[in-house]
């Protein structure tokens, strides 16, 4: 059976990529039993197709662009056409690290389900849903999915965009759902099977750069709202805090940054990467300006 592990990317997003890419081979007993594939951007030119038109976001029309960070999700959906429907197929974001063996998921029972993946737990308003991010596909049992049909029809009103991605038109009896610890959501304990640093704000390899995604604004709250709000707290009615002016900022937890950076350091040693092409995604803004540094401090 064929296997293939997918990796969405950009180019902002290309060196993560990459380290993803390099830890799921790293971190298996069977590296060789696996191919690797990165998805990019420029290789789908439906994506690039319809920038600038309305498409349908929960209760919005958002405006198709290139510009946004997460601009590749739509091609976690083209894996088992791509694959002509056949063997197996894992999917992972960028920002994705296996620190166990992806051939446990590779080889997992599916119980005849199409799709496995990991619930995103509730956060604030936002209620648990299926979380796409990293998914396990039985490509036979998922014929019916044609990314590039789904995408156009974002843009006819016909699909939500938040309900593809959350794998809400999939039919319940062909999802199987994961273990939280192949998709741990910026949490690293040693029963981490897949880390995955998903607060845009503090990717590690990110820290101090412009923050260089679409911001998702709140419907603003009624002045009644926030003085309710204000009287609850004890306090005055004050501003906002501001996404600390609009740059990344560092991982809550240290340990995180120096996995990114450990395995980036292991790349430039055994020729994975060079210098120079870190060097031109420190000037292109796509990583943090002191990530030689940071490598050379992990081999220290």
């Amino acid at each position: 059976m064929q296997l293939k592990l997918f990796i969405q990317s950009n180019d902002e997003q290309y060196l993560g990529a990459l380290v993803a890419g390099y830890a799921a081979k790293r971190n298996s007993r069977q590296p060789d039993a696996f191919d690797v594939e990165i998805m990019h951007f420029r290789n789908y030119p439906w994506l690039s197709a319809n920038i600038g038109k309305r498409f349908l976001r929960g209760l919005e029309h958002r405006v198709w662009t290139d510009a946004d960070l997460q601009s590749f999700t739509p091609v976690r959906f083209t894996p088992p056409k791509a694959m002509n429907y056949q063997g197996r197929a894992v999917v992972i974001d960028p920002d994705c690290f296996a620190v166990g063996d992806i051939m446990e998921l590779f080889t997992r029972d599916m119980r005849g389900a199409g799709v496995m993946c990991c619930m995103r737990p509730a956060l604030k308003e936002m209620p648990p849903y299926r979380a796409s991010s990293v998914m396990l596909l039985e490509n036979a049992r998922l014929t019916h999915w044609d990314a590039e049909q789904t995408f156009n029809e974002l843009f006819e009103f016909k699909k939500d965009y938040l309900k593809w991605i959350k794998l809400e038109y999939e039919a319940d009896s062909n999802v199987g759902i994961l273990e939280p610890e192949w998709n741990d959501f910026d949490h690293l304990t040693a029963a981490t099977k897949i880390l995955h640093t998903t607060y845009r704000r503090t990717q590690p390899w990110k820290t101090g750069l412009p923050i260089d995604f679409s911001i998702r604004e709140k419907p603003k709250k009624s002045l009644a709202d926030n003085f309710v709000k204000a009287i609850k707290k004890g306090i005055g009615v004050s501003r906002p805090r501001a996404v600390k002016d609009g740059y990344y900022q560092p991982h809550p937890d240290p340990n995180q940054e120096r996995l990114f950076f450990s395995l980036l350091n292991e790349m430039l040693d055994r020729g994975v990467v060079d210098v120079a092409m870190v060097e031109r995604e420190m000037a292109l803004n796509h990583v943090r300006h002191d990530a030689l540094d940071l490598c050379r401090k992990m081999a220290a």
